[in-house]
């Protein structure tokens, strides 16, 4: 495997090929955003994860080829500045948990709950909740079957730790549960995990540091 998720604003996109899905990553905008191609290799249909910035680039990206979908994993708005011209450009559905969607510039057509299914083409991925960096964050997970197994995390999940809870201890404890029991808990440790900055990892990678996590609140 080439992909790394390596990715730097400016540069190209790094693209992972499976048999179902190709996987596109992008770094985009001031803060170093990841945006997420996927493309169902069966109809060519597209779904894009946070429009965070650079829509041109973004537009570039997708090509002329379609896109049915937005996802926003959360309402923070380094997550949605392309989001309002990428929509208006390939008429992409704007999908998002109901907590987060009024916080969005634009409405969303369809509100996607814990454990609601999205589509692209005739891949499927799972909508996860995870409450504590915004109340409606989401992550998606793609299940290709064993060894085979995608999470694109937003903001919650990161190489070194959960999401930003701002010191609320409230807070950090209910992001920290539902990490423990709706992603480690149930997902095998070569899981892969795509945030919504940085570099890429795997849960076997973070699973030995979740008692330290817990330990320090944050």
């Amino acid at each position: 495997m080439t992909y790394t998720g390596d990715v730097q604003v400016g540069g190209p996109a790094d693209v992972r090929e499976l048999p179902d899905l190709t996987i596109c990553k992008l770094a985009v905008g001031p803060y170093e955003n990841n945006a997420y191609l996927l493309r169902c290799t069966e109809t060519g249909d597209g779904l894009l994860i946070d429009a965070a910035a650079e829509p041109d680039r973004l537009l570039a990206l997708i090509a002329d080829q379609p896109i049915s979908a937005i996802v926003t994993t959360h309402q923070h708005g380094d997550h949605w500045q392309a989001l309002e011209q990428v929509r208006k450009v390939t008429g992409a559905k704007v999908l998002a948990h109901p907590l987060d969607a009024p916080g969005l510039p634009v409405p969303a057509d369809r509100l996607v709950e814990h454990g609601d299914r999205v589509a692209v083409g005739v891949v499927t991925l799972e909508a996860i909740h995870l409450r504590g960096h915004t109340p409606g964050s989401i992550a998606l997970l793609y299940d290709g079957g064993e060894g085979d197994k995608h999470l694109f995390t937003g903001d919650s999940l990161f190489p070194g730790g959960v999401g930003n809870t701002w010191k609320d201890p409230e807070r950090f404890e209910q992001l920290y549960t539902d990490v423990v029991e709706r992603v480690f808990d149930r997902l095998p440790d070569d899981t892969w995990v795509y945030p919504g900055h940085g570099k890429d990892t795997t849960l076997g990678a973070e699973r030995p540091s979740l008692p330290e996590w817990k330990a320090r609140g944050w």
